[in-house]
């Protein structure tokens, strides 16, 4: 039986080590697990950025947010050139693996753009509607 299931099935306050939990998780072609950041305190969801297992590992060890930048093809320290950095409160994987939630503390901006989340472009009646502008 894969790790996942066995997660499914176990009951409150069971636990794995997490190293056997890193290996199992289903990291795409790339390398990379999709990582979605939300404000723990008001479940505000910030943005969605990527990891890779160095990533994820130095998150957890350091407790402030890296991600993987595609672009860049390095990690990037949220907020190491602008100060708007992500304090780590928790971190949870989805049921199959696939996907982690990093329960964060923002402080400044969560967007390069200077918005408070990245999730500035509401579709509305066929339009594509800016709802927040730069702090």
């Amino acid at each position: 039986m894969n790790l996942w299931l066995q997660l499914e099935q176990a009951g409150l306050g069971d636990s794995r080590p997490l190293a056997e939990v890193l290996a199992a998780i289903p990291w795409n072609a790339d390398g990379l697990i999709a990582a979605i950041a939300q404000q723990h305190g008001s479940g505000e969801v910030l943005m969605l950025a990527w990891m890779n297992r160095a990533a994820l590992e130095e998150t957890l060890a350091s407790g402030q947010v890296c991600y993987w930048s595609r672009s860049r093809q390095q990690l990037w320290r949220k907020g190491e050139t602008s100060g708007h950095r992500q304090r780590l409160v928790e971190a949870r994987l989805d049921c199959d693996g696939d996907a982690v939630l990093l329960l964060v503390e923002q402080q400044g901006a969560a967007c390069h753009t200077g918005r408070p989340n990245c999730f500035y472009n509401a579709i509305r009646n066929e339009r594509v509607c800016v709802i927040s502008v730069p702090q």
